[in-house]
């Protein structure tokens, strides 16, 4: 597990905080999973949108520029934790790491976090000790949790596209770790690796062949 956060100078005054969390990556069968929270600087960047939505130029681009700009934290989580934890659990774990650590880098607490989804960390991972609101929807719809879901899509990619050049074979440079058709493929032929999450079906299924 890892935590990573940027703040730039003179970035906030004294004015309340508000932190906007989201992930990237819950569904892969390799990899971690990445929780992002930032908060954004005024004026804030144009163009925040659902990472998804976003074309992969202008979702680097942005990315960029929340980092440079805006305070930020990352929160990573391994596939061995994912394992033991289970995905959920997992997840509620990355977001806690990143909001802890951004809440650090300011050195005080924010006054609102909104998170992207239906659930909160609270009673789900250990160290969440703040009042969060889950948003359905919320990454196309409050720019700070779209600007969380371009930072960790983006940090979550990165770590991908080092991985798959230790490990071609999966074409991680395409799916990211995705379940798609290339790498079920892989899988079938060569079985699993040490970054692939074993508590997965399509995993387990191809450990038992």
């Amino acid at each position: 597990m890892s935590i990573l956060s940027g703040t730039p100078e003179g970035c906030f005054g004294a004015g309340d905080i508000i932190l906007g969390v989201d992930e990237a990556g819950r569904g892969p069968l390799a990899g971690p999973v990445v929780a992002s929270a930032v908060a954004l600087c005024k004026p804030r960047p144009g163009g925040l949108d659902d990472s998804k939505k976003l074309t992969a130029i202008r979702r680097g681009e942005l990315d960029l520029t929340i980092r440079r700009r805006c305070a930020w934290a990352v929160g990573v989580v391994d596939v061995e934790a994912i394992d033991r934890l289970n995905i959920l659990g997992a997840t509620m774990l990355a977001m806690t790491l990143a909001v802890q650590r951004l809440c650090e880098a300011l050195g005080r607490e924010p006054a609102r976090i909104l998170i992207d989804g239906n659930l909160t960390p609270a009673g789900r991972a250990e160290g969440w000790r703040w009042q969060g609101t889950p948003i359905i929807g919320g990454d196309a719809i409050e720019p700070c949790i779209s600007a969380a879901s371009i930072v960790a899509k983006e940090w979550r990619d990165r770590i991908m596209l080092t991985a798959a050049r230790d490990h071609p074979q999966y074409c991680w440079d395409r799916n990211k770790g995705y379940g798609t058709r290339d790498h079920l493929a892989a899988l079938q032929e060569h079985g699993p690796c040490a970054l692939h999450r074993r508590s997965f079906a399509p995993v387990a299924q191809m450990m038992l062949l």
